[in-house]
């Protein structure tokens, strides 16, 4: 009877187990992957004295699949018929204020009496104490009024907009690998229990899609995506592939060429400038440029 009543019990169980995709299972290894690598940055950080840290942006193909991972402020674009498909999104203080705010809530003691995670327009003044000022918490889209108390005047955890929005003060992006050591500024608290090294996963199915010579994937840091949009670099891949011929092996490679040049721009008296006159690119600029389609998948 007793085996019987186990017997019963295993096939519950068995019957209640969730499905898991071998989709899910690749997103799940490459996941793994960002972390170990984040844990062997933190390794080498100790033993051989090495310190800093990086964005991380991946594209894995297997079987008819891409796989784009991306921790920091890298992106990736598919061009598809002139068609722009979005394979990632920015990892900046402003995009990912809930879940900032959210973790300073569960673990206060990472703000250091010194920053509050409800985000205000703009910093309190200590002459405002008492009065309603407009805020937003970990669970708000929108903005609703409160009475301003003496934590509130301590610095926001997101401060700034745009490219100017920095977490704690120090940092503008939420996710990447390494940076174990990094502090606010004199100060002990460290940035890194904030800073998230788990990417974000997006599949692109290639057998879905008949796929031409001119359809790629655009991998590129934030110094090509600064001063270029997805429509500007959509434009540049039109226009260099179209001037060589669909079996040239050389024209992904200069895409990527000239989508560097052109978002460093040309060297004049008043420091680097693009072809409309705005400051060209001063961070680093990479590119990839991936071929989608093939002779074996186009007619």
């Amino acid at each position: 009877m007793a085996s019987e009543r186990l017997h019963l019990h295993i096939c519950e169980q068995l019957r209640d187990l969730k499905a898991v995709s071998h989709e899910s299972l690749v997103i799940g290894a490459i996941e793994n992957a960002f972390k170990h690598m984040d844990d062997q940055i933190e390794q080498e950080r100790a033993s051989q004295h090495l310190a800093g840290g990086c964005c991380a942006l991946a594209a894995i193909y297997l079987m008819g699949k891409f796989y784009v991972a991306n921790a920091g402020d890298s992106r990736a674009i598919i061009i598809r018929n002139g068609e722009i498909i979005p394979m990632s999104r920015e990892f900046t203080p402003e995009t990912e204020r809930q879940r900032l705010q959210f973790l300073a809530l569960l673990r206060p003691e990472l703000l250091g009496k010194e920053f509050t995670h409800l985000e205000f327009p703009r910093r309190i003044q200590p002459k405002e104490l008492g009065k309603k000022m407009l805020y937003r918490d970990q669970n708000m889209n929108g903005w609703a009024y409160k009475k301003i108390e003496e934590d509130d005047l301590k610095f926001p955890l997101i401060y700034g907009e745009g490219k100017k929005a920095r977490m704690m003060a120090t940092i503008g992006v939420t996710r990447g690998l390494g940076d174990h050591d990094l502090k606010v500024f004199s100060s002990n608290i460290h940035i890194k229990p904030f800073l998230s090294c788990f990417p974000e996963v997006r599949v692109y199915d290639l057998t879905q899609y008949e796929h031409c010579p001119d359809d790629v994937l655009v991998l590129g840091t934030d110094g090509l995506w600064d001063v270029t949009n997805d429509k500007e670099v959509a434009a540049v891949v039109m226009e260099v592939l179209t001037s060589y011929e669909p079996n040239d092996p050389c024209r992904y490679t200069m895409v990527a060429q000239e989508l560097v040049l052109r978002s460093r721009g040309v060297l004049k008296e008043r420091g680097w400038r693009l072809a409309n006159d705005k400051l060209g690119s001063g961070d680093d600029i990479s590119v990839f440029v991936i071929p989608l389609g093939g002779p074996g998948n186009y007619t």
